[in-house]
């Protein structure tokens, strides 16, 4: 009898086994639509997938499985059952800021390039690097705007961040193993379910038409807002507006340059070359941010000779002159330079060859 039990209890715990087999394999190769899809709460994300450069993606391959962060993943996935029994609407399911980190190490798999140059840039600063710093806290208190954006995806609010809320520090971290996290990651600017469609090689046999065949890529880039909780595209955000003096400046339609001046941004009233205001006048005045800087590192070290031969009118190396291109303590900053600030006693006539 015992041994006879034995034999059904085994057969039943390999039927068992089979039966999750057969699921997960069908699970993990079917199509997002009859899986994934098929949860009410995820068909607004998954019409967006649809349309996107990444539809020929399976969800698992972004997003991982049930099983991707074992016991956590596990209690994820349950209670999203247990909050649709429960007739919780879970239609506005966002990544929170763990998830958002942990899709990084997706997204350079595939945009190695553009995560080495981000990791290289200015906007890979961590919270450590940017809430600890005592030149920045002693000159400027920390307050709730701080997070618009550095830490768009942090959940709490300042105070739930780093303390004291003051000029006077030392200042810590509330949560210490955020040191070294990235403030800035890439969803803050992108979003992996935008539209859009997946490359495509060029069509050799008629090199004649590779140039044309070519569609516009719209601006890739959208600003995350971190008070909706959305994403907004570059294209639909406003054009700013600075003013020097009783003048309006000359800003640039990009769309990337109404990102950039999202947090690269003046004063409440707006005023040229306050704040973090670095829209450009002077000699680039109507230049956008991207015409100088790379989109990802930020990087503008080779950009110079796109516009600029490597000698001047004046006979003299564009890179080489008095400006914060090629010295950060120089009073001409590259952003603001005027012909005059340098040439105090007039512009000189161009040189004949």
């Amino acid at each position: 009898m015992i041994r006879k039990l034995s034999t059904v209890s085994a057969i039943a715990l390999l039927a068992l086994l089979a039966a999750f087999g057969g699921f997960w394999w069908y699970w993990g190769s079917a199509s997002p639509q009859s899986t994934c899809a098929s949860c009410h709460e995820i068909e607004n994300s998954s019409t967006m997938w649809a349309q996107s450069g990444h539809r020929n993606f399976h969800c698992k391959e972004c997003h991982g499985t049930a099983f991707s962060n074992g016991l956590h993943s596990l209690k994820e996935k349950a209670m999203m059952v247990v909050h649709h029994f429960a007739g919780k609407d879970m239609r506005g399911i966002r990544l929170n800021e763990a998830q958002v980190l942990e899709m990084m190490d997706n997204c350079k798999r595939c945009h190695g390039t553009e995560y080495a140059g981000w990791l290289s840039g200015g906007h890979s600063a961590t919270y450590a690097a940017i809430f600890l710093s005592e030149k920045h806290n002693s000159a400027e208190q920390l307050n709730a705007d701080c997070l618009r954006c550095h830490g768009m995806f942090f959940a709490g609010s300042i105070q739930d961040l780093v303390g004291p809320i003051s000029r006077k520090g030392p200042w810590t971290l509330a949560t210490p193993e955020k040191s070294l996290q990235h403030a800035i990651p890439c969803l803050a600017c992108h979003k992996s379910h935008r539209g859009g469609s997946p490359s495509e090689p060029a069509n050799y046999a008629e090199p004649e038409s590779v140039f044309y065949a070519r569609r516009p890529a719209p601006a890739a880039p959208l600003y995350y807002d971190r008070y909706e909780q959305t994403h907004v595209e570059a294209a639909d955000l406003p054009v700013l507006r600075v003013r020097e003096g009783d003048r309006t400046v000359n800003s640039s339609e990009d769309p990337l340059q109404r990102l950039c001046v999202q947090c690269h941004a003046p004063n409440a009233f707006h005023e040229a070359g306050t704040e973090d205001d670095r829209t450009p006048r002077g000699v680039h005045e109507g230049l956008s941010c991207m015409s100088c800087h790379d989109a990802h590192s930020n990087d503008a070290k080779q950009n110079c000779i796109n516009c600029h031969p490597a000698i001047s009118n004046c006979r003299l190396d564009v890179k080489k002159m008095n400006t914060t291109y090629a010295d950060r303590n120089s009073p001409h900053n590259i952003h603001f330079v005027k012909c005059l600030d340098c040439h105090t006693k007039g512009i000189p006539p161009k040189r004949e060859p």
